[in-house]
């Protein structure tokens, strides 16, 4: 049998003052990056946040296809728990550029939003992120808190 050691490791993001992150345009700018890196596959990523919303840090939960990525509740809260967060935000991008939601979107933003209620872990948003031009409303992101949905 082998035994894991579970470990937290920093490397630095952005230096300077923390902003909260208390709109998805923050939030989009905060991850714009890290959706950089791999632009023509889903990535799902998951903002811990202190008690006002300040970034503790970001985690890659999945890489997926140009289509889809897998997540669910275990891998998104295990990080939240390890670095203390009271709050998460969830993001994924879709290549697309359209960021609709899909109806498996709909359906893991609501599973996570139960698995945080559980935790006592504050679900503060989920945003979709794409592209303006390709946004039919040319926002360029869409945001399950904007939307009610949270």
């Amino acid at each position: 049998m082998r035994i894991f050691e579970a470990k937290l490791t920093y490397s630095l993001v952005s230096p300077g003052e923390a902003i909260a992150l208390n709109t998805p345009a923050l939030v989009v700018a905060y991850l714009n990056s890290a959706f950089e890196q791999s632009p023509l596959q889903e990535a799902f990523y998951c903002v811990y946040l202190d008690r006002k919303n300040h970034p503790l840090g970001r985690h890659l939960i999945s890489l997926g296809t140009a289509t889809s990525t897998l997540t669910s509740p275990r891998e998104v809260f295990r990080g939240a728990i390890l670095s203390g967060a009271t709050g998460v935000c969830l993001s994924h991008n879709h290549p697309s550029g359209d960021p609709a939601p899909s109806t498996a979107d709909i359906r893991v933003t609501l599973d996570l939003k139960e698995a945080a209620r559980i935790l006592d872990i504050d679900l503060v948003d989920h945003v979709i992120v794409g592209d303006v031009n390709a946004d039919p409303l040319k926002v360029g992101y869409f945001s399950f808190h904007q939307q009610g949905l949270l």
